[in-house]
């Protein structure tokens, strides 16, 4: 376990347009033992307003210092920001958010990486056709613009790692505006502060916390947005051409192929990966055989997972603080109806320190189509359904990622053009799983980006200084 001690308690100002501001207004950051970690400061709706402002006025840096200044940020991440280390850094978001201290490392390694990367990811979504600069294109073509100049994204404070999406953002040459989530706002923080210190301008990023009644201000003043967050929140914003949604996710794993004995690490994997707290992890498994005894062995694996503080070296598993940890088993057990919990009847388990982990829970539904493998909640939960080709694919829709395990090509072709399975992984590769490049949940590009004809002049080339196969449209554009 770590050694280090948390004996103070910081201070997060908001990262405006002209500098930190402290607003008279703060909330305390408190980890789920109890303690006090940091006092986030709240700024008011006319102080947003005039960030976006500013943000709006700014220009973009040129592409070439963007994607430097991104790749010395990442590197900067990892060492000191602001006085604070990184396992300083990664202490606080431990104790904030409950994410075991192993997760939140390779989030970290994964924020320096994407940065490192993230003009070279953007430009994987960019159109086979399509150029980035105008100057470089023909008489007659295509170019890839923003949609917009202002992009605020609201992030949810389940996964450090969420916050390598809208690196992208910025390498785009989008103005980003970031509201943090007020239960782990130190990576926004340290992001924000650590992009400004590798060369963006206080006009190019900004960190605005405040309260939740406040947020719709980003959504309505900036171009376009990024909202996180369930079913209520995408009820609230799923209808705006405005605003991306991010979530729920409702991951899954198939397994027909006749040995599942050989996949239950797959499905462990997935169900545990991220320390369980991402929307990639599986919340259901569709079995084509005996549902029951890969539930029985699923909960027999993840029965072996120890119980840890978050902090501590080898922990695994997501903490709460207690009262939130005990209203989540009972939310679980109220939704439970005729299924069976198949793992061992004491989910919580209190930390000595204070807080508690809810140890994973296993569910045998007896139907494919049982409402329960809708639930998606933020600890290791699988629901464990049978399956069979009769079934079809209904149950494995509204997926962000689906492990299928099947020699089946024609179910695989079926899965693969199902248009509410966003990601497809075709074996033993965990639902958890994601590269730099490859998309989330599309790629943002797709959402802040589009294709723009440009058609110009061209100087005149005399006839007979004109290759054989040069295109007519140059003549024909000068004769307008």
């Amino acid at each position: 376990m770590t050694s280090l001690l948390w004996t103070d308690t910081r201070q997060l100002d908001a990262l405006g347009a002209s500098g930190p501001f402290r607003a008279s207004r703060s909330v305390p950051v408190v980890g789920v033992d109890g303690t006090t970690l940091a006092h986030l400061s709240l700024v008011p709706k006319l102080y947003i307003k005039r960030n976006l402002d500013a943000l709006r006025r700014a220009h973009p840096m040129p592409a070439q210092e963007r994607a430097q200044c991104l790749a010395a940020a990442g590197e900067l991440f990892l060492g000191e920001v602001d006085g604070v280390s990184l396992r300083e850094h990664e202490l606080a978001v431990c104790r904030a958010s409950g994410v075991a201290m192993p997760v939140v490392r390779r989030a970290s390694l994964s924020i320096a990486e994407s940065a490192r990367v993230a003009e070279e990811s953007v430009q994987q979504a960019r159109p086979a056709g399509a150029v980035n600069d105008w100057r470089s294109g023909a008489a007659a073509g295509t170019v890839w613009v923003r949609k917009g100049e202002v992009f605020a994204v609201l992030a949810p404070g389940n996964h450090p790692a969420t916050h390598t999406i809208w690196l992208e953002a910025l390498a785009m040459g989008y103005r980003v505006a970031v509201r943090p989530s007020r239960r782990e706002p130190f990576t926004p923080h340290r992001l924000v502060s650590a992009l400004r210190q590798s060369g963006f301008g206080t006009d190019q990023v900004v960190l605005l916390p405040t309260d939740h009644d406040v947020a719709d201000v980003f959504v309505r003043e900036a171009d376009l947005a990024m909202v996180y967050g369930g079913d209520e929140v995408a009820a609230r914003y799923g209808a705006r051409a405005d605003t991306l949604v991010q979530g729920p996710g409702r991951s899954k794993v198939l397994l027909a192929d006749g040995n599942h004995e050989q996949h239950i690490g797959t499905v462990v994997d997935s169900v545990i990966g991220h320390g369980a707290t991402a929307c990639v992890n599986a919340s259901a498994v569709f079995v084509n055989g005996d549902a029951a005894g890969v539930a029985a062995e699923i909960a027999r694996s993840l029965s072996k997972i120890p119980v840890r503080p978050p902090e501590a070296d080898d922990a695994v598993l997501p903490a709460f603080g207690i009262d939130q940890a005990r209203a989540l088993e009972k939310h679980l057990r109220s939704r439970l109806g005729d299924a069976k919990l198949v793992s061992g009847p004491d989910l919580v388990a209190e930390l000595p320190g204070g807080g508690a982990v809810l140890r994973p829970a296993v569910v045998l539904l007896d139907r494919a189509d049982a409402p329960q493998v809708n639930i998606e909640l933020p600890f290791p939960c699988v629901w464990v359904a049978p399956w069979s080709l009769d079934v079809g694919v209904d149950p494995l829709r509204n997926t962000l990622t689906l492990t299928a395990i099947t020699p089946d090509e024609a179910l695989l072709s079926r899965l693969i053009e199902e248009p509410s399975i966003r990601n497809l992984h075709i074996g033993d590769q965990p639902t958890y799983l994601m590269r730099p490049g490859l998309p989330h949940d599309g790629h943002l590009a797709e959402f802040l980006m589009r294709s723009k004809t440009v058609m110009r002049d061209l100087p005149v080339v005399p006839e007979q200084l004109r290759p054989k196969d040069m295109p007519c449209l140059i003549a024909k554009t000068n004769n307008g």
